[in-house]
């Protein structure tokens, strides 16, 4: 066996490297596996078992055999280390602490997949949301479920008897009866009568497919990418019937499947209806969503400001995210391409008097952190909804329908006649067809032989229903006790802005001064008053006043008419004291009692005068600047 010693030299003397003798083999020498190949092999040589000559398996591969090893597994308190221990009472007040905050519209749990949320609703029945035939399963053992021994060959009912499953049918019946009483109170159609009824030989007459739109799978699928790419959803609303065009499904969807992001309200065209109205809304839905009052325009806009204010708080929110997407969604020709345009103070997105404007979702920057989608309308199937619904809500093209003149009652009923009438300037009309002749005759709208092209003229009162030339809106419902928001009186933009915080911080500290000012005032009156009790008191004693005992003059025509009727009676004194005088001839009385009749008469003469001041200075209004200039004096 050679040491290679020769070639070792010769590579030396040359300073060569290699040399053309890199893939020569030499005995001894492994020129095809590294380490890194080697622990690969031995990977793959674990993968398999170990067989003999017969194939039964000697050592099994990694991770695969069927041995009960003989050990045992020491228990350690660690196990333990995240679970908690809570009392009864401790998770009571969480319960309901939580649930106070969860259901409050005006407050955000952020951060909830690190609170215990499933603590604060009770399960359900035995198995809460889980289907039954899940629970089931679940009670039973597997080997009777499933396999060659199984026993269950139908599945079970929660029922026991025929008894029990009639009481069901009829509970599920009532269940039924009441969700649709709710679907028509919420509808407004709750007080009509039969309308459901159909008469015997009759049937319904077939939906045209334009009051279907709005309703297609691509419309729903553009949804719940706006939905599922949003953290904030505005829900635009119109302010003239915001029943009428919520969304409840999406609503509810939203709830259960995404709790984690925002519904806000927007109730656009708030300009079409009276501000009492609009704020009374406001009032109302609020109590669920967030609510903030809308008017789109790009020039003279209302409520810009607070949206804006609002998307700024919820970027604060979530800090830890690159940016925020906000989505506008609702019913079709509500205005969210309009609201779009607004905040962007540009022409960003096409928008039109008609529905359908938006085909699909649209992108687009509002900051650096805050971004828009638009969202084509949805219109949430309702069964409920009748084809003059439908048309009133804007749902549909108007030139497309056909008989339009037939949903010119609807369009009556919810205007009052006085607003027809200042609107086309036409009086005179008992029903709708005679307003519509009316109407066509006035505007010169005539077919072929004179006769009134109703037709036209109804499409014409439609557009302008729909369009706002014709006002109209529903009422609030009125509440039975209606609890008014902190802070709040029911005005439509009140919510505080810097400036205006400002400006009730430095009225609130102009009102404490002021407060302060007239304390002192009052304190200083109080004390002037008791140290003229105090003289008059003084004078009294000295007999310097008269005997009614009066110490504050009102007038200065009473302070003359007390002054003569005093000086009368200090005369009589005098003269008293002095026949007195003569006739007991006792001149020491005086002398004992120390009193200097000069000196007498001067304090009674100053207390006067100090109580005329007195008198002038409260008949003078006093200003707060004097008050404050005579303080720093």
């Amino acid at each position: 066996m050679g040491t290679f010693k020769k070639e070792k030299a010769r590579r030396e003397r040359s300073k060569t490297h290699g040399g053309g003798m890199a893939n020569v083999k030499v005995k001894g020498e492994n020129f095809y596996r590294d380490a890194k190949k080697v622990r690969r092999l031995n990977v793959l040589k674990e993968g398999k078992p170990i067989r003999n000559k017969q194939g039964d398996i000697i050592k099994a591969a990694s991770y695969q055999s069927q041995e009960i090893p003989n050990a045992r597994i020491e228990p350690n308190r660690k196990w333990f280390g995240n679970t908690r221990v809570i009392a009864q009472d401790a998770l009571q007040n969480f319960r309901e602490a939580m649930a106070s905050k969860a259901s409050d519209p005006y407050q955000v749990l952020l951060k909830t997949n690190k609170l215990p949320m499933s603590l604060l609703k009770e399960p359900v029945g035995p198995g809460g949301k889980q289907h039954a035939a899940k629970i089931h399963v679940e009670a039973q053992p597997f080997s009777t479920t499933f396999g060659p021994k199984a026993q269950r060959k139908r599945p079970k009912i929660s029922v026991s008897d025929i008894q029990d499953l009639v009481g069901e049918s009829e509970k599920m019946e009532r269940e039924y009866q009441e969700s649709v009483e709710k679907i028509k109170l919420l509808s407004g159609r709750s007080g009509e009568v039969g309308q459901d009824e159909q008469k015997e030989g009759w049937i319904q007459e077939a939906r045209e497919p334009i009051f279907s739109k709005g309703q297609s799978k691509r419309i729903w699928n553009e949804l719940y990418k706006v939905i599922d790419s949003s953290d904030v959803i505005l829900h635009v609303l119109d302010a003239r019937d915001p029943l009428g065009t919520r969304c409840r499904s999406v609503e509810k969807y939203m709830k259960e499947e995404a709790p984690h992001k925002h519904l806000v309200f927007v109730l656009n065209k708030c300009d079409l209806v009276p501000t009492g109205v609009a704020a009374a809304w406001v009032r109302l839905l609020s109590k669920e969503y967030p609510t903030l009052a809308f008017h789109a325009s790009i020039n003279n806009s209302f409520g810009k400001g607070s949206l804006i204010q609002l998307l700024r708080q919820f970027s604060i929110l979530h800090k830890d995210r690159k940016q925020v997407s906000v989505g506008l969604i609702g019913y079709p020709n509500t205005g969210k391409s309009s609201i779009i345009n607004t905040l962007r103070k540009k022409k960003v997105c096409n928008v039109a008097p008609i529905p359908g404007e938006t085909k699909v979702w649209q992108y687009i920057t509002l900051m650096r952190r805050i971004f828009l989608i638009d969202c084509p309308g949805i219109v949430p199937p309702n069964q409920n909804d009748t084809e003059e619904d439908i048309l009133l809500k804007g749902v549909v093209r108007v030139e497309n329908v056909s008989n339009p003149e037939q949903y010119i009652p609807a369009v009556l009923h919810k205007c009052k006649k006085a607003h027809v009438e200042r609107t086309y300037e036409i009086k005179g009309w008992n029903n709708s067809i005679e307003f519509l002749e009316l109407l066509a005759r006035k505007g010169g709208r005539l077919l072929k032989g004179g006769e009134p092209d109703l037709d036209g003229v109804a499409k014409m009162v439609l557009n302008d229903f729909m369009r706002g030339k014709l006002p109209w809106f529903t009422p609030c419902p009125i509440a039975e006790s209606e609890d008014k928001l902190e802070g709040r009186e029911g005005r439509l933009g009140e919510m505080i802005t810097k400036k205006r915080k400002a400006d009730e911080m430095e009225s609130d500290d102009k009102t404490k001064a002021e407060e302060e000012e007239e304390e002192e005032e009052e304190e200083e009156e109080e004390g002037e008053e008791e140290a003229e009790e105090e003289e008059h008191e003084d004078y009294e004693e000295w007999g310097g006043f008269n005997d009614k005992g009066s110490t504050v003059m009102e007038s200065e025509g009473e302070q003359e008419d007390n002054e003569d009727e005093w000086e009368d009676e200090n005369d009589e004194d005098e003269d008293g004291d002095e026949e007195s005088e003569e006739e007991d001839g006792d001149s020491d009385d005086i002398d004992d009692t120390k009193i200097d009749e000069e000196e007498m008469e001067r304090l009674a003469l100053e207390a006067k005068e100090e109580c005329r001041a007195v008198v002038k200075d409260k008949s003078k209004p006093v200003s707060s600047n004097s008050n404050k200039r005579a303080r720093r004096q």
